[in-house]
């Protein structure tokens, strides 16, 4: 594949799903999982959703991010795409972490009447215990789990990416890529993940996106960022998964419908080693592999292309998300006091929550280098002061 042609599809992919995590986190005040804040009234179809959101969102962002170290990769050196990665990554989850999710604890905090004072005041406690969802504690990196996440990866694959790119590495490639382009052969590609999810998920039951207790979803999110490279290594991958679109379409909507029933029924077996709970597992990671082709071929077909809404969006990505979670804390924690109907508050804090980020981002984080250091962005060029004509 030529490295300097530009995949619109993925950045089409990249920020569309970046959308779906921002409604998914405003409608977290409705679903009955555990969160920092909680409405008085649940709502079935919002969990419906989010449910439905859960099962591909952060899948498609591993694997996105995947795809685009091909192209970094392969313009530049190793070591100088990991310094890149630090700066990019390990910045904003500072900034985020010292500055930002200390705000969304004392959302929380002043919501539940656990802090009375001002933000000043409360910001020393940050440091004080980790936090978890039914505990006291404050520090943590709350939903930038996914920029630590994301280095880690990026260390661990580089090496299996240099080796991709070694004539052994080239030959296993396309090996892969023939086997992708039989028929019905890309739908595979869930099986060592699911293989991985079956056999670690007992080891590690729950998680709030720790880390070190997260370790069977880490490795299905490695697997994602890898496949994305890989993929990019041959056009093949990529004509199995365009071609397949439409039938991995038919067996999403058929595997959601068998985990709906399990959800809802309350018939999802319990954590272990049982054939039960292994079936379930892999049911779920083939349920998030066919959306996952499902959007990666759908995206291929009609959205390779660019514009000026796309250009400004692929840019915004990263700042956006850094920004999100905090926002939407922030204004839920009013909205959800209010006596309004649910689908009100929902759409309320969606459209609030998106124009305070957007004027955040718009009038605040691109204008300086500062900011957009602290955001993960590229630097703006200085104007040399020369002066051209013609």
């Amino acid at each position: 594949m030529d490295t300097s042609e530009r995949r619109f599809d993925l950045d089409w992919v990249r920020v569309i799903t970046m959308l779906v995590v921002f409604v998914f986190h405003s409608g977290m005040f409705f679903v009955s999982w555990p969160w920092h804040l909680k409405n008085d009234q649940l709502s079935l179809p919002i969990e419906a959703f989010n449910g439905f959101a859960d099962l591909w969102q952060m899948p498609v962002l591993f694997l996105v991010s995947g795809a685009a170290t091909w192209f970094s990769l392969n313009s530049r050196r190793a070591g100088n795409f990991i310094n890149e990665r630090m700066l990019r990554l390990l910045i904003p989850l500072a900034f985020g972490t010292l500055v930002l999710v200390p705000l969304q604890i004392y959302f929380e905090r002043i919501f539940k009447q656990q802090s009375h004072g001002s933000f000043f005041a409360f910001y020393p406690h940050f440091f004080q215990g980790m936090y978890s969802y039914t505990g006291s504690g404050n520090f943590g990196w709350s939903y930038l789990w996914f920029l630590v996440y994301l280095f880690i990866i990026t260390l661990i694959a580089v090496p299996i990416f240099l080796f991709l790119n070694r004539p052994r590495g080239k030959k296993l490639a396309d090996g892969l890529a023939s086997f992708a382009s039989k028929p019905g052969a890309i739908f595979a590609w869930f099986l060592p993940m699911a293989l991985c999810l079956v056999l670690l998920q007992p080891l590690f039951p729950y998680s709030e996106k720790n880390l070190v207790g997260d370790m069977a979803w880490f490795t299905v999110y490695l697997f994602c960022f890898v496949f994305g490279y890989l993929f990019c290594t041959d056009r093949r991958f990529w004509d199995a998964i365009e071609r397949h679109a439409f039938s991995a379409l038919a067996l999403a909507g058929i595997t959601s419908a068998a985990l709906a029933y399990l959800e809802f029924s309350k018939s999802m077996p319990p954590i272990g080693y049982s054939l039960e709970r292994s079936g379930a597992l892999a049911l779920r990671i083939l349920c998030s592999w066919c959306w996952i082709v499902t959007f990666l071929g759908m995206a291929r077909k009609f959205l390779s292309f660019s514009n000026r809404f796309l250009s400004y969006a692929n840019e915004a990505v990263l700042p956006f998300y850094v920004l999100h979670h905090m926002v939407i804390i922030g204004v839920g924690s009013y909205v959800i006091r209010w006596d309004i109907p649910v689908l009100v508050k929902y759409l309320l804090i969606i459209a609030v929550s998106f124009t305070i980020i957007m004027l955040l981002y718009e009038f605040v984080v691109k204008r300086t280098n500062v900011t957009r250091f602290l955001f993960g962005m590229r630097m703006k060029r200085r104007a040399s002061g020369a002066v051209t004509t013609g």
